[in-house]
């Protein structure tokens, strides 16, 4: 399944979700370095913190201000959608519902044990509960701004600005902090 935001953009032959995941996950494998964060339970939550778009689908935070007319959306991608607290916490709700009734249904077959720890990984992921969570969550960032980076530079006319935006408002971890220097060393 594409990406809805490459698709949305017009990005030709766009990331899908198990490439970003596959690459989140790698990026896990190799980023995660701190002892106070269990490195197993990274890799695993990075392999499932996606997994319920499959029935799900894939959501934005432009949904909610998306226009119809093809011309103004991509006059909307050009910044960082800012919402108030209150849209926030509107859209975080319908998302987490919606993909939580797709994890359901994606891992209702499989042993209580395994099901339980997909759940309580994704959750740990979406509420961002202790530092694996915050820190996959923060990766998570990190790959999509690589992914638009790559884009522009193979020629793609995107406008990077509101993922460095999102990536300096949210990333924290000091390791992917050094991360970011780079790719802005590297790309900008």
């Amino acid at each position: 399944m594409e990406r809805k935001g490459w698709v949305l953009r017009g990005i030709k032959n766009p990331e899908t979700i198990a490439a970003h995941t596959f690459r989140t996950t790698l990026m896990s494998l190799v980023l995660c370095c701190d002892k106070k964060i269990d490195r197993d339970k990274v890799i695993k939550m990075a392999l499932v913190h996606d997994l319920c778009e499959v029935y799900a689908g894939d959501t934005t935070p432009y949904d909610t201000v998306l226009p119809k007319n093809k011309k103004e959306q991509k006059k909307i991608f050009d910044k960082w959608v800012r919402l108030s607290k209150e849209e926030k916490e509107n859209f975080f709700r319908k998302k987490y519902k919606k993909e939580n009734e797709g994890l359901k249904k994606l891992v209702s077959k499989l042993p209580s044990s395994t099901r339980s720890e997909i759940r309580n990984l994704w959750n740990d992921y979406e509420k961002g509960l202790s530092p694996e969570g915050r820190f996959v969550r923060q990766l998570d960032r990190m790959e999509n701004l690589l992914q638009a980076l790559e884009y522009q530079k193979a020629g793609e006319k995107i406008n990077v600005w509101p993922w460095w935006v999102q990536a300096e408002e949210l990333i924290d971890n000091p390791i992917l902090l050094r991360l970011l220097d780079n790719l802005e060393k590297k790309f900008c």
